[in-house]
């Protein structure tokens, strides 16, 4: 093997294990349930089945980290993932919206989930029970249309 692909070999390995010592807070918010979306909402049992393993994950503060998020650099990746999808719609916080932003949050909610954009493939790859049927997009899309008519968000 030639000396420099090897020396940059041991560079990359080595690299590769500091990173390790870098740690990622996996720690979630401590969630009021007087304040989340299942709440204020009360889907029904599929509806909230549905909610809990294609949207919690990313968007409240009940993530679940797997055991590939301690690995950097993916575990710099799923934090961020995790970061920005609360951040564009945290259903643990749902209570501190106010009635205007609910409403527009819903509206992109449905229209996301419809149009395949949620949830992400990137995270379904890893995990297929979140996976969305046809069938259970048209329920979610359907409820969530209906909560936005009644207004019971």
């Amino acid at each position: 093997m030639n000396k420099r692909i090897r020396k940059t070999s041991w560079v990359v390995l080595i690299t590769l294990i500091a990173i390790q010592l870098i740690p990622i807070d996996t720690s979630n918010p401590v969630e009021d349930s007087a304040d989340t979306f299942l709440t204020a909402t009360s889907p029904d049992d599929e509806v909230r089945s549905i909610l809990n393993k294609a949207c919690m994950d990313c968007h409240s503060f009940n993530t679940v980290y797997p055991w590939y998020s301690h690995i950097a650099p993916i575990s710099w990746w799923l934090v961020d993932h995790i970061d920005e999808g609360r951040e564009h719609l945290n259903l643990s916080t749902w209570a501190q919206y106010d009635a205007k932003k609910k409403d527009h949050k819903l509206e992109e909610f449905a229209e996301e989930v419809e149009e395949h954009e949620m949830p992400l493939n990137s995270y379904t790859w890893m995990h297929p029970e979140a996976r969305l049927t046809e069938e259970q997009r048209g329920l979610l899309v359907d409820w969530v249309k209906k909560i936005r008519a009644e207004k019971t968000y």
